[in-house]
Order: C-alpha cells, then sequence, then structure tokens
C-alpha cells in the first residue's frame, strides 16, 4: 500500500525513522548504481553514535572510561575492611546506538570520492551531534567533493546558510564543489512531490538524477510501514494547525481516519 501523503510521509519522521532511513539510503544506492556504470560505484557508509535521552550525542570513538584500572606488579596483602550495603539501587540511563548512514560516490579507477550524500537524521540536527556533522560537513566543503544533503525532517536545526532559509517543511542541497559558496536549495512544502534532484560527478560527466520520491515509495510500500504507522493520532513531532488540517482530511479521505 503506498503511502497516504504526496511527498514526505510525516508519520515517518517518529519511532520509525531508524528502520526508514536505512533502507532509504539503500533504495537510493540501488537506484543510482546503473546510472553510474562503469566509471563509479555506489556505497553506503555506515557508523554508530550514542545519543540520550537529553539530547546529548557521542560518537563512539569519544566514549572513554572515567575510571582505568593499572596492573600493579607490587602486590599487596588484602586488607580487611567494613563494606556498607548501597541503600538504593536505581537504573542508570544507558545511552542508545543510533546507527547513521550516508552514501559516498566514487570513481573506479582510483577510488577517489566524488560525491558525498547525505540523509540527515536527528542525530545531525540537535545536541552536539549537530556540531559533529557540521565539523564533517565542514570538512567536505572545503574538498573537491560534492555534497547532496537530504532534509526529510521538521524538527531540528538546518544546515546553515548566510541567508534565510524560506520557510518549508523540508529541504534538499546540492553543493557543487566548483560553485561554492553558492549550493543549490530545494524548498518542499509538505503538500509537495518530493524532488527529482541533480547528483553532480566529475567534471566532463553529466549529472545523473535521483528520484528521491521515488525511492521513499518503494521503501514504503515494500517493508509495509502502513502497517506500523498509527494514522489517527498526531505526527511526531505534530503538525502547525494548517498542515494538520490538511492531514486530516487526507487522511479521512484514504480511510485511515
Amino acid at each position: 500500500m503506498p503511502t497516504p501523503f504526496p511527498g514526505m510521509d510525516p508519520y515517518l519522521e517518529g519511532d520509525e525513522w531508524t528502520s526508514f532511513h536505512a533502507e532509504l539510503c539503500s533504495e537510493i544506492a540501488r537506484q543510482l548504481a546503473p546510472k553510474l556504470r562503469p566509471t563509479y560505484v555506489v556505497r553506503p557508509v555506515r557508523r554508530f553514535v550514542a545519543e540520550t535521552l537529553d539530547d546529548v550525542t557521542i560518537t563512539s570513538r569519544d566514549m572513554y572510561p572515567d575510571v582505568s584500572v593499572a596492573t600493579n606488579v607490587q602486590i599487596q596483602p588484602p586488607r580487611t575492611a567494613f563494606v556498607a550495603p548501597a541503600p538504593l539501587e536505581v537504573a542508570t540511563i544507558i545511552p542508545a546506538q543510533i546507527p547513521i548512514t550516508w552514501l559516498e560516490i566514487r570513481d573506479v579507477a582510483n577510488r577517489t570520492l566524488v560525491t558525498a550524500i547525505e540523509v540527515l537524521s536527528p542525530a545531525n540536527k540537535r545536541g552536539e551531534g549537530y556540531q559533529e556533522y557540521l565539523d564533517k560537513r565542514r570538512r567536505l566543503l572545503y574538498s573537491s567533493a560534492h555534497l547532496v544533503e537530504i532534509d526529510v525532517l521538521r524538527a531540528g536545526r538546518r544546515v546553515p546558510t548566510q541567508e534565510p532559509l524560506p520557510d518549508a517543511a523540508y529541504f534538499i542541497f546540492v553543493s557543487r564543489a566548483e560553485r561554492r559558496p553558492y549550493m543549490s536549495v530545494w524548498p518542499v512544502a509538505l503538500q509537495e512531490r518530493l524532488p527529482l534532484v541533480p547528483i553532480p560527478l566529475l567534471p566532463g560527466d553529466a549529472d545523473v538524477m535521483l528520484d528521491v520520491q521515488e525511492a521513499l515509495g518503494i521503501v514504503y510500500d515494500s517493508l509495509s510501514f502502513d502497517l506500523s504507522l498509527n494514522y489517527r493520532q498526531p505526527p511526531t513531532p505534530p503538525l502547525a494547525e494548517a498542515d494538520a488540517a490538511w492531514a486530516d482530511e487526507l487522511l479521512h479521505a484514504a480511510g485511515l481516519r
């Protein structure tokens, strides 16, 4: 069953996001791979970040113990000591391991990074994860690689721009290495179809087109997201009043409310 929304489904921004995000990246890779042959390959790249409930994101490489244990060759005889029983037993907060996936297009001859495609996740858009993403983004912008950013999340901070972005639910950014600091921006309203996006390659090679909406639809339909999304409740985050009224009418017409 296809999504009832013409563009991005706001219900995918909630609890199902992690599963949807991973599959969307894989589907984008499958869509692009035959268009890139035989000069380029596209590969999903994954790492994990640890995210706590207070929106603080810690990368796995930054996780070190506060107390270490060292071995001493001079072993002292044990001493008898009284150990008081703990007065309380409470559960600690253990950061959840959140997978973050992005795509890299590399040329076959030299394995040089040509284009990075980021489908932004909540961990990229809040807390310390936002700053970490900006650091990674800065390195890409100073490189010779192109950068494509797909932001289909309403919540969180947008990528920084010199001029204010228009009011829109979603954005797609294409930063061509030869055009920096300027980049192409696609603002997308909730009611609109996600666009066809040109994916830049090496000089002399034409862009290949990425149909973000088609990729979303394939993932939604093939993995039966309609069975796990509760369209009778407001999405997370909630919609603005006008958008909520539009969504309510749409869902009623689809028989989902």
